[in-house]
């Protein structure tokens, strides 16, 4: 067992990571872990832009982004951190480009813009031209260009380490750490692949960036490897997740395969059509059209699905349309997205429509922080020295529901405001003291699984995880078919406790590290079920067949999820304050609390949402 030391300690190398470590590395002494080569993670799969109020191409400022974002969110929104995220877009933009990001140009040479869903000029009067791109791969060389700085920064990278459990001074899953007592961060326990030898880091700071968990629904745009792990890592050591029940889905996955189409196309004129050739978003958006936001034109989608309009021989998705575009501008501006439609499904975009569906996208909740990247150990506490940014956290920038190319903006503002915050806490703060024993039950846990002769197939329990969490909440939920995917989870915990694998080996052994991974999905996925079963309304990417209307009075508030020990009395367990929509589920072990935050307001009000 091996251990090392440095003054901030950044789990994952996508463009939140990244973009904290430039920031760290300058003021402080840095690494980065991360299970993936960097330039292979998932910011690099980003398509359509990143938005930005910059007025290259039309009119717009950045209050217009901020109520964008506000409305975008269903107003589940904390408005500050929107105000911040618009003001700093312009800056984080540039810095970019003084990097060497190779925006796409106007012919006066600024950096270009294109329009985006929900992305409107003077509060909703049409759409304005915000994303600023690199043809469709703006997410790749925003990847390139931040590891690039890393590089020339000398960041420390420990690359295909996993890091398996968070090492802080309290044991808050344990018990009930009074309101306002210091709880502070040590350090990460790491799995080296390679090895198979287990690394303890200590750290002053660490910064979770370890992106989504999509990987919960068979149906997804999101990479293998995105399994929730930070979430998971902070839920199980007591810290809560907040809003785990809104999950984008977007709009323009390959149907069948979920492979992502961006926003994009739609940005630069393709047409959403039914079977019958129908223009259908001008019946569920008529001002905006295919350019809703994805929550809306998602269920419009699963509509016209449902009610008999989907094309194909099954008739189960609609269809894209490219084909009134010119080839030659379709190849400047969506190379990739084209090509993955020749690759995948053998179809020509520039004479026939592409089969498309919605796929699980985006996680909107996370664990929560504030806009100083602080993580939060209830309404108002912070842990010391851990900070979280990027899909993993949710400062609650995007509400409810999240607007395309504000995620790649999100990473680089708070990116870069946790991996200050995080330099600046390390320069003065003491180093806390290793708590003793994990590593050897992190240890003892892989060990169990290596050397168990059989039992369940990883694979199997992922199959029946997915198809569960596909079937029962999806883009349209109810109570019934979430307790039934409950009902399945609960199955799929007991089945997990004897899940062995077949590599027996210790060196590279990803067989072992994907049981690892379902065990962080299914955490994810409880989260998902038992937040979405007690929000009794409609808002966002949580839609409730049963309850198909927005309820401000009762759940104008942030769900927060806490895990705690059956003999922790839930009164104790560190839930709300005011008892809005609080409630508790028992497992075999530990049971699910819930508690809420209220969503900070500044100057929009809630309003009737329409485009």
């Amino acid at each position: 067992m091996q251990t090392h030391q440095y003054d901030v300690l950044i789990v994952g190398a996508g463009g939140a990571g990244m973009r904290a470590a430039l920031e760290s590395s300058v003021r402080t002494r840095t690494a980065v872990i991360t299970k993936l080569y960097p330039t292979r993670s998932h910011t690099g799969a980003a398509q359509g832009g990143m938005c930005a109020a910059l007025a290259n191409v039309e009119e717009d400022n950045w209050e217009w982004h901020t109520f964008d974002t506000v409305k975008g969110g269903d107003y589940l929104v904390d408005q500050d951190a929107a105000e911040v995220m618009a003001k700093e877009a312009i800056d984080a933009v540039l810095d970019l480009e003084k990097m060497g990001l190779p925006f796409n140009r106007t012919p006066e040479g600024r950096i270009d813009q294109r329009r985006f869903g929900g992305h409107t000029r003077n509060h909703g009067e049409a759409a304005v031209r915000r994303s600023c791109y690199a043809a469709d791969r703006t997410g790749h060389m925003i990847l390139q260009t931040l590891y690039q700085q890393c590089v020339k920064n000398d960041v420390d990278f420990f690359n295909e380490f996993y890091v398996l459990d968070l090492l802080v001074d309290h044991d808050l899953a344990g018990h009930a750490v009074p309101d306002g007592e210091e709880v502070s961060v040590a350090g990460v326990v790491a799995y080296e692949l390679a090895t198979g030898e287990i690394h303890v880091f200590r750290a002053k700071s660490v910064v979770l960036a370890t992106g989504g968990a999509g990987r919960i629904y068979k149906t997804t745009s999101n990479a293998h490897t995105l399994t929730g792990d930070g979430m998971a890592l902070a839920y199980r050591r007591g810290i809560p997740l907040e809003d785990m029940e809104f999950f984008q889905f977007h709009p323009t996955g390959l149907a069948g395969l979920g492979i992502l189409l961006s926003e994009a196309a739609r940005g630069e004129g393709a047409i959403l059509r039914n079977s019958e050739g129908e223009r259908f978003m001008e019946r569920y958006a008529p001002t905006i059209k295919d350019l809703a936001p994805r929550d809306i034109v998602a269920r419009s989608m699963a509509n016209e699905v449902r009610e008999g309009r989907g094309a194909g021989p099954n008739k189960d998705y609609v269809l894209l349309d490219l084909t009134h575009l010119e080839p030659a501008h379709i190849d400047a501006k969506l190379p990739d997205i084209t090509e993955f439609a020749r690759t995948y499904l053998g179809i020509e975009p520039y004479t026939e429509p592409v089969p498309v569906y919605p796929t699980a996208h985006y996680a909107m909740g996370g664990v929560p922080t504030n806009i100083a990247g602080e993580v939060l150990r209830n309404e108002t506490d912070v842990i010391r020295g851990l900070y979280a940014a990027g899909e993993v956290a949710c400062v609650s920038v995007h509400g409810s529901n999240r607007l395309g190319t504000n995620s790649l903006l999100d990473i680089n503002v708070f990116g870069k405001r946790a991996g200050i915050s995080a330099a600046e806490y390390a320069v003065g703060a003491p180093w806390v003291e290793l708590p003793e024993g994990p590593a050897g039950l992190v240890q003892a846990e892989l060990e169990d699984i290596r050397t168990r002769p059989d039992g369940e197939r990883v694979g199997d329990l992922r199959k029946a995880l997915q198809d569960t969490m596909d079937a029962n909440a999806q883009v349209f939920r109810t109570k019934e078919s979430l307790e039934q995917a409950l009902a399945d989870l609960r199955g799929l915990r007991k089945r997990f406790a004897s899940v062995s694998v077949q590599d027996k080996s210790r060196a590279f052994n990803t067989d072992l590290l994907e049981a690892v991974e379902l065990g962080f999905l299914l955490d994810i996925s409880e989260t998902v079920l038992v937040g979405a079963l007690n929000r009794d309304e409609s808002r966002g990417g949580h839609f409730r067949e049963d309850f198909p209307h927005r309820d401000d009075a009762q759940y104008m508030r942030h769900t927060m999820v806490y895990r705690r020990p059956l003999t922790v009395p839930v009164e104790d367990a560190g839930g709300d304050r005011d008892g809005v929509f609080s409630g508790s589920t028992d497992f075999d072990d530990y049971r699910v609390v819930l508690g809420s935050k209220p969503v900070t307001m500044t100057r929009y009000q809630p309003m009737e949402r329409k485009y």
